[in-house]
């Protein structure tokens, strides 16, 4: 179990209360696949811990699962693995996919049509704690 100092100096547990993993297999429905598992994630870790998981929260791992997949599925071949993890403060999202180089948000430009989904993941996860 790892832990560091919150800001006021109190250590903070960071060991998930559950995680999930699944592959999806870069087809047309994977993108709603992945929602779905995100929102079945979730529903599971309010049933399983004492945990409450805010609308605005479930919105929002769903937009990012979205954006990820989007992106993996758009632009590396071959099977995309998606990892959700929860703890008492926060959901992680993590997408693996066949591409060795790791994705960079473009400079904002809003005359650029498409290509927004890491600017979107950035600017929602940046300073973001959910719970």
């Amino acid at each position: 179990m790892a832990s560091h100092d919150d800001d006021d100096g109190r250590p903070v547990q960071d060991e998930h209360l559950i995680r999930a993993g699944y592959a999806l297999d870069g087809d047309d429905g994977c993108i709603a696949d992945a929602r779905q598992q995100a929102l079945a994630f979730l529903d599971q870790a309010e049933a399983d811990y004492p945990l409450s998981v805010p609308a605005r929260t479930r919105d929002l791992t769903q937009l990012v699962v979205s954006e990820l997949v989007t992106n993996a599925c758009k632009y590396a071949p071959g099977p995309v693995l998606v990892e959700l993890r929860i703890n008492t403060r926060a959901v992680d999202v993590v997408v693996w996919d066949s591409d060795p180089t790791v994705p960079a948000a473009r400079a904002t430009d809003p005359d650029r049509i498409g290509q927004h989904g890491l600017e979107i993941v950035k600017a929602i996860t940046e300073a973001l704690f959910i719970f």
